[in-house]
């Protein structure tokens, strides 16, 4: 596996390797008869624990749920109160993409502060972005709060 972060934030590689080895694992699950975009996913979780999903496409297209949105909902199912550490993105394109804007919310509601978003494609890891930067003005639970 190759390599080339921009940044160096807080996992160790082993740690952000082990997070691309589960997502590329996954992303041949995924199910995308329309749009071929095949997607997988991995959150390591505040416990220490990863969950991983795939993109599922179905006829009612916009009815379509994210890797991201997968895992995230797999962890919480497991285990809630925990909080996201960090989610790899692995896609079969040329240059790998960040979460969607619905996913993006998601990850709002249930990152640490300082979660990391790594991206990949199934050749190399190839970015590394904090969730702050990827969604600067998000709105999280804390604006709930009266």
């Amino acid at each position: 596996m190759k390599s080339n972060f921009n940044i160096q934030l807080s996992l160790d590689s082993k740690t952000k390797n082990n997070l691309y080895q589960e997502a590329l694992k996954v992303r041949s699950h995924a199910y995308a008869p329309y749009s071929g975009y095949h997607v997988g996913a991995s959150v390591l979780w505040s416990n220490g624990h990863i969950t991983t999903g795939v993109n599922v496409e179905n006829a009612s297209y916009g009815a379509t749920v994210c890797a991201e949105r997968n895992a995230i909902f797999s962890g919480i199912a497991q285990t809630p109160d925990l909080k996201i550490k960090a989610i790899c993105v692995v896609t079969d394109q040329a240059n790998p993409w960040p979460p969607c804007g619905l996913c993006r919310q998601v990850i709002a509601e249930f990152a640490l502060s300082d979660c990391l978003i790594i991206l990949g494609n199934t050749q190399l890891l190839a970015q590394e972005i904090a969730f702050k930067d990827l969604f600067p003005m998000a709105f999280e639970p804390k604006h709930l709060k009266a």
